[in-house]
């Protein structure tokens, strides 16, 4: 049991839907007392990073049958939507800065630290893009910039519509 949760807790997926447990079983614990946009939005930011880089790097590396198929479809997929749904409709808008997203880039940032330290003393990595041993560490580091990029100008784009939801 340890065993497999040393290896599931390897993934940024995995820890960035233990952070949707904790976000939302506050949402749903405190409900209208719960006001954090700028937490809300984060985890939407957070997860649609999930759902991009499922689709554009991930997505068939794997051929997944049954639980695991469905697992890896509510993990990548599902949550991801219904996480970036629930800040567009249900999260009160206006509480965002432009500053922000260089915040949340943080979580993604301390996850890479981690994740390139075990790997490099496991000799096994979590991610193709991030495999010290396949891409060398200039391959690495030009696909984190790249990711890191792309994360910060999505989540420029959530701040951007929370402003313009907030006029409304």
């Amino acid at each position: 049991m340890l065993g497999s949760l040393w290896v599931l807790m390897g993934y940024f997926t995995i820890l960035s839907n233990g952070l949707i447990a904790v976000v939302f079983g506050a949402v749903a614990l405190l409900g209208g007392r719960f006001d954090h946009p700028r937490l809300v939005a984060a985890v939407a930011a957070v997860m649609a990073l999930v759902g991009v880089i499922f689709a554009l790097l991930l997505q068939g590396l794997r051929t997944l049958a049954g639980a695991t198929a469905e697992a890896n479809f509510l993990l990548h997929q599902l949550n991801p939507v219904l996480v970036v749904l629930f800040w567009l409709l249900f999260t009160r808008k206006g509480a965002l800065s432009w500053r922000d997203p260089l915040l949340w880039a943080l979580y993604p940032l301390v996850y890479l630290a981690y994740a390139l330290a075990r790997g490099v003393a496991e000799g096994k990595y979590a991610y193709p893009f991030i495999d010290v041993s396949a891409n060398g560490w200039v391959g690495v580091m030009s696909n984190v910039v790249v990711i890191a990029l792309g994360f910060i100008a999505a989540a420029e784009v959530l701040v951007l519509i929370d402003r313009m939801l907030a006029r409304r």
